[in-house]
């Protein structure tokens, strides 16, 4: 499941159609996906994971846009960036991948 955060009022992020309840074999890859809306072009795409009655954990940034190069993505996840969109992949589903994510939008000011 994708819960999403917007960092202001004119920017928006939310998961993409179809991305808010996915299940998966163990050992298979899964895709979750965001888009999002903003002007600005200096931009972070940010990834969290929230197991039940815990709080949420950090899992990832990515930049976008003008700060398309600079990334910080632990092993056993790939992240992707467009223009519009945000892609966190699990390249190995397991039993302890079942959790919440949350992809967030950090806009510099």
């Amino acid at each position: 499941m994708i819960h999403c955060i917007s960092g202001g009022f004119a920017d928006r992020i939310g998961p993409r159609e179809g991305d808010t309840n996915i299940i998966r074999e163990e050992g298979e890859s899964v895709t979750l996906s965001c888009t999002y809306e903003t002007t600005s072009n200096d931009i972070w795409l940010n990834w969290y994971r929230q197991y039940p009655n815990r709080e949420p954990e950090y899992l990832l940034y990515k930049g976008a846009r003008s700060k398309s190069s600079e990334e910080d993505i632990p092993d056993g996840f790939q992240s992707t960036t467009s223009q519009s969109s945000t892609e966190l992949t699990i390249v190995k589903a397991a039993l302890s991948d079942s959790a919440l994510y949350y992809c967030a939008l950090e806009v510099a000011q």
